[in-house]
């Protein structure tokens, strides 16, 4: 009895090596053969919504499998809902880099989980690389997380500055949709625009909910208060309903400043009367007329059926500048081997960027595009990127 106890003893020890020898201390890098497992965190369900840049993340490593992989090795990729929750925006996380062992975070477009996580990331050893980058942790942390995009908070200096510096307005009212912390880094932002102009907002409201059923409050005090132009960062819907709202009380002569979350075709369907004009410092090259510099993104996106927008353009870029940093690994593909090579890379140039691709820097380009009142089509309003005045 004794010895057959001890024989099970022994064929379940051996079986729980074989099950977890794989991983070992690899980190998601596995044996020969094994995947390579990414992650990502993303708010895809809640009052603000991001789920194309990890849907494009996806296409991106799906088509890098089909082409053979890193010699054979395919990539698993892990993306996950925080529904704009904190609790679960950190649950994924310790889901994905304690349990899966992921070796990088990449594509990931979440509400708030970058301030949530960049310390669990930085203990951890794993660098992230999100698709589109919003809340304040996502530009403050960049010795463990570099998005691929602008965001949100250079983007409000970039169409702040186009439109006092270019378009020549006064009397700019802000209106803030604040999620979690970000209120000082906006403010940050605005600060910014006044450094480089002089000039300062009318007001700045920061309180502005998101996903309101009606905005026509916030509407009309801007309108009694005399702003000639309204710089807001909304996301689509909201957008959407602050335009409509504004064109209820017949204001058609307001100019508005959006972020480059409001540019996609759906917007541009949505709206008839846009006042004196709606401007967006674009993050990425326009893709709302097909040329050569989104040729290959505008394909795989179609290919896949993801909607073509600019959060889709940020998980592709995401996941192309980590394949880039893959194929450059010495040796076995672990965290810390993945890590070291994604800080080693050499600037990646990308023509659907102003800056080249550096981990560690954020981004200060944007191309400006505007849409009119009765278009539905958004227009290129320069033919070069726009840019902070460097100090």
């Amino acid at each position: 009895m004794k010895k057959n106890l001890l024989a099970a003893t022994a064929v379940l020890a051996v079986a729980a090596f074989a099950l977890t020898g794989c991983r070992g201390s690899d980190e998601g890098g596995g044996g020969e053969g094994a995947p390579i497992v990414v992650g990502s965190v993303n708010t895809i369900s809640g009052p603000a919504t991001f789920p194309e840049a990890s849907a494009a993340a996806q296409a991106v490593f799906d088509q890098f499998n089909e082409d053979g992989g890193l010699d054979g090795r395919m990539i698993e990729y892990k993306p996950l809902d925080d529904k704009g929750d904190p609790a679960a925006a950190t649950a994924a996380a310790r889901e994905l880099v304690g349990s899966d062992e992921v070796v990088a975070m990449v594509g990931s477009a979440s509400l708030l989980e970058c301030d949530l996580n960049a310390k669990y990331y930085a203990q951890e050893g794993i660098l992230s690389i999100p698709g589109v980058g919003v809340d304040t942790g996502c530009f403050s942390n960049t010795d463990t997380i570099s998005p691929a995009n602008v965001g949100p908070y250079n983007d409000m200096t970039l169409t702040l500055l186009y439109g006092s510096e270019v378009l020549g307005l006064d009397d700019i009212c802000i209106l803030l949709e604040i999620a979690g912390s970000t209120r000082p880094t906006y403010q940050a932002a605005i600060d910014k625009w006044t450094e480089i102009t002089g000039k300062e907002p009318m007001y700045v409201d920061d309180t502005v909910p998101y996903g309101a059923s009606d905005y026509t409050p916030y509407i009309v005090k801007a309108k009694q208060a005399g702003c000639k132009a309204l710089a807001v960062n909304p996301v689509e819907p909201d957008a959407i309903g602050q335009v409509k709202a504004a064109n209820a009380q017949g204001w058609t002569d307001v100019t508005w400043l959006y972020l480059t979350s409001v540019y996609s075709e759906n917007f541009a369907q949505a709206i008839d009367d846009a006042g004196a004009g709606i401007y967006v410092p674009a993050e990425f090259y326009p893709f709302t007329e097909e040329n050569d510099a989104t040729k290959d993104w505008r394909a795989l996106m179609e290919k896949n059926d993801i909607p073509l927008s600019s959060f889709s353009q940020g998980g592709y870029l995401a996941a192309t500048y980590f394949i880039e940093a893959l194929k450059s690994v010495d040796g076995d593909v672990t965290r810390e081997s993945v890590s070291k090579a994604i800080k080693a890379m050499d600037p990646i140039n990308n023509p659907m960027v102003g800056d080249p691709f550096v981990f560690g820097t954020v981004p200060t380009a944007g191309w400006p595009i505007t849409l009119k009142s009765g278009t539905h089509a958004w227009e290129q309003v320069a033919d070069d990127w726009y840019r902070i005045p460097a100090n």
